[in-house]
């Protein structure tokens, strides 16, 4: 009796189709939070998320909190800036109006910062929330 060799393959997972749907929507999710679940018809989804990434952003910008730009310098600061970048659109637009580029001078801008920080965040996870239900990974 010889023993033979099995061989034992991995069956991975079919690759997710790309269709129209899984693009855009995690782009509309990230420039407008809560549109890609909008455009998806997940209506009350994507308005508590509009409304939680909204006001827990501007709720950071009433509290002096600061907006971080790109910098090559510290390594807190990159990731600072990657996180304030997750909320898109309102992103750009505290940019344009120039809006939490103070300096943090007293202990609640530190928590409007850390708001604007989870904000990001936040939106980051809503954006990969709705290109999972794009997808027909998630319900």
């Amino acid at each position: 009796m010889a023993d033979t060799p099995t061989s034992t393959t991995q069956s991975r997972p079919a690759a997710a189709p790309v269709t129209s749907m899984s693009i855009v929507a995690p782009a509309l999710a990230w420039l407008i939070p809560g549109a890609g679940h909008f455009v998806q018809r997940r209506w009350i989804r994507g308005a508590l998320l509009m409304i939680s990434v909204v006001v827990m952003f501007w709720l950071g910008l009433a509290m002096k909190g600061k907006v971080y730009q790109q910098n090559a310098g510290d390594l807190l600061e990159i990731l600072a800036f990657i996180s304030d970048l997750g909320t898109g659109g309102l992103y750009i637009l505290s940019r344009i109006m120039d809006l939490g580029a103070n300096q943090i001078s007293f202990a609640t801008a530190d928590y409007g910062t850390k708001f604007i920080a989870v904000a990001g965040l936040l939106n980051i996870i809503s954006a990969v929330d709705a290109y999972h239900i794009a997808i027909g990974r998630k319900e």
